[in-house]
């Protein structure tokens, strides 16, 4: 079988590039080593909370802008519901908080009353960011044309060209004089990068000018909506979405990109499986691509990318409350807590690598809008802080989890602290790490944003498109135009423009990849008041023991509400069996109510098996 474009990952960026050459026709295929789509947009489940991965706000969707243009196109408006956010953060203290509104007036109004000594700075931030985003949207895209207007660009683009020359912090120490005032416009530092030292203004403009012009926003259920509609809608356009599959190598021939092998993320036993295509898009890390090539190409790439530098990655705390958290005092959706001994924004590097008890970081309030994350009389939050995976990489698994454990009580007493009497309403809560990042996305590092937003790492600096083989293109945070939702999707987007330009299309049969793990349900019998037993049949070199587990995930459920359509768990047949047994706790969730009312003859899909 061949297809028009294989793409090799499932975030947002693949997603987005997906979506966009189903729309204009193309034959697509995505593989995505996961059992779910969307990388750092996903959520899962724990008790009565569904748990947000990644998204705490989404920049960009502003007024004819790109991606609410994008999202239009893709008719994600119709599908997906953003909720606004209140205010763009709010930065807490045991004296004043400060509260950076939406609406460039509002925020410049509200900066200057606090730093009247800076107004001047302050009008021209504001400026700059605003000015910056709109020339950045503005900028050709071509790149002879690009070359051509290069000599007018400080004319032309004088925001753009300004930011491009300034890190974050260079700049405002050339136009800010009171470091309060810094530390309050770098308050959400967390979100693009960890020093403003190194942190391109480029590419910190961009995402706080679409905060202030029209809000950040969340996705109503959790960011797994979103990347659930987009992978629907390769589909619902001739597409295949292939879960749990892992690209092995990209196939080349004549100098281009001919096809990918990949194999079952979660069977040991299954085979490699090779299918043909006219081009590629690696929405994988890049600097995972060279093992995937044959020389000379895995050679040339090893060495564009070997002085590159990844970015920092996330520690997020998950916490689920018993009530809303605001009978606490919590304010704000965003409270940042700017971090012990933090007094000017050259300490925020050193803040960041310091004892967790003084750390820098952001506690996200998700009752504060329609988040669509917990029954009624709960809550959700989530705590957010900057972390490196030189931190636990070389710890065996007793000392990893005692270290999370003593940080996640280090923040609870920072929470407790600021809001008194929260702990005790604290239901779940767990922690989850670069080194968990790393696990579930592949992402060296545990790198969230890429490479490093540096101003040597940023814009027509970074990689894109068909730079090293012609029909081989580059749709990720690692690649142009960076980091971030906004970011991975705009890429996504404009490599799939790029591809369609390129016309790299040749004609594709209507053969598609058939998933040999899709099976059906035979039997369905109630053990007692609490256990149903599904019996499905059992996938082609399914070869399982007793104590194995599986991702047993209902297709089309009849009931989802707070849930998600899929569990972990253990095999009830041995693996002489002809079928697959799962027992099923009947406890009122979505998902068991699926599973009671599920008909013979009904689609599950099987991941596994895993001892």
């Amino acid at each position: 079988m061949k297809y028009n474009t294989i793409i090799i990952g499932g975030g947002l960026a693949g997603l987005t590039a997906g979506a966009t050459l189903a729309k204009f026709g193309k034959k697509v295929l995505l593989l995505e080593q996961h059992h779910k789509p969307g990388g750092c947009a996903t959520t899962f489940k724990r008790g009565d909370f569904i748990i947000e991965v990644g998204l705490h706000e989404m920049s960009g969707l502003t007024k004819n802008g790109s991606i609410t243009k994008i999202f239009k196109m893709l008719e994600v408006d119709k599908q997906v519901q953003f909720k606004k956010v209140p205010e763009f953060y709010g930065v807490v203290s045991d004296k004043s908080d400060f509260v950076m509104p939406h609406g460039f007036k509002a925020a410049t109004k509200a900066l200057i009353e606090k730093y009247p000594e800076d107004e001047k700075g302050i009008k021209r931030f504001m400026k700059l960011i605003a000015g910056t985003r709109k020339e950045a949207i503005s900028l050709p895209r071509s790149p002879l044309k690009q070359k051509l207007i290069y000599p007018l660009m400080p004319l032309l683009y004088p925001n753009l060209v300004e930011a491009t020359k300034h890190t974050v912090g260079s700049w405002l120490d050339k136009y800010i004089t009171n470091e309060n005032a810094k530390l309050d416009l770098v308050a959400h530092i967390v979100y693009w990068g960890d020093d403003p030292y190194t942190l391109s203004m480029f590419y910190f403009a961009l995402p706080f000018s679409g905060f202030i012009e029209n809000g950040g926003h969340f996705i109503k259920g959790g960011s797994q909506q979103l990347s659930n509609y987009l992978a629907s809608y390769i589909e619902k356009n001739g597409g295949s979405v292939i879960l749990g599959k892992r690209v092995e190598k990209i196939i080349t021939h004549n100098g281009k990109a001919t096809g990918v092998a990949f194999r079952d993320s979660f069977n040991g036993n299954s085979g490699s499986r090779t299918v043909l295509c006219d081009n590629v898009i690696a929405n994988c890390a890049i600097p995972l691509v060279p093992s995937m090539l044959d020389a000379p190409y895995s050679t040339q790439l090893q060495q564009k990318i070997s002085l590159k530098t990844n970015s920092c990655s996330l520690l997020c705390m998950y916490l689920g409350f018993n009530t809303d958290v605001e009978k606490f005092g919590v304010n704000y959706y965003s409270n940042v807590f700017r971090g012990d001994g933090v007094t000017t924004i050259k300490d925020i590097k050193n803040n960041h690598h310091g004892d967790w008890s003084k750390r820098r970081f952001i506690f996200v309030d998700y009752n504060k809008v329609d988040a669509g994350l917990t029954p009624p009389h709960k809550s959700e939050g989530v705590i957010c802080a900057i972390d490196y995976i030189e931190d636990w990489e070389n710890l065996n698994n007793e000392d990893y989890n005692a270290k999370k454990e003593e940080i996640a009580q280090v923040l609870i007493d920072r929470l407790e602290k600021q809001y008194p009497g929260i702990r005790n309403s604290i239901e779940y809560y767990e922690v989850a790490t670069s080194k968990t990042i790393k696990d579930f996305t592949s992402n060296p590092s545990g790198s969230v944003y890429g490479y490093a937003q540096t101003k040597d790492q940023i814009a027509s600096k970074r990689f894109r498109n068909n730079f090293l083989i012609p029909n081989l293109y580059f749709a990720s945070a690692w690649a142009f135009p960076g980091g971030g939702f906004e970011g991975s999707i705009q890429g996504g987007f404009l490599a799939a423009l790029q591809m369609n330009q390129d016309k790299i299309w040749s004609e594709c049969d209507d053969k598609k990849y058939v998933d040999d793990r899709v099976v059906q349900l035979i039997d369905s019998k109630s053990i007692d008041d609490n256990i149903l037993e599904l019996s499905f049949s059992k996938p082609s070199g399914f070869e399982n023991r007793n104590g194995d587990y599986a991702i047993l995930e209902i297709i089309n459920p009849k009931a989802t509400e707070l849930d998600l359509p899929y569990r972990w768990l253990p095999i009830e047949s041995n693996g002489k069996d002809k079928n697959l047994k799962f027992q099923i706790k009947t406890d009122g969730s979505s998902f068991s109510k699926s599973c009671e009312l599920i008909d013979t003859g009904d689609a599950a899909i099987v991941y596994g098996p895993m001892g």
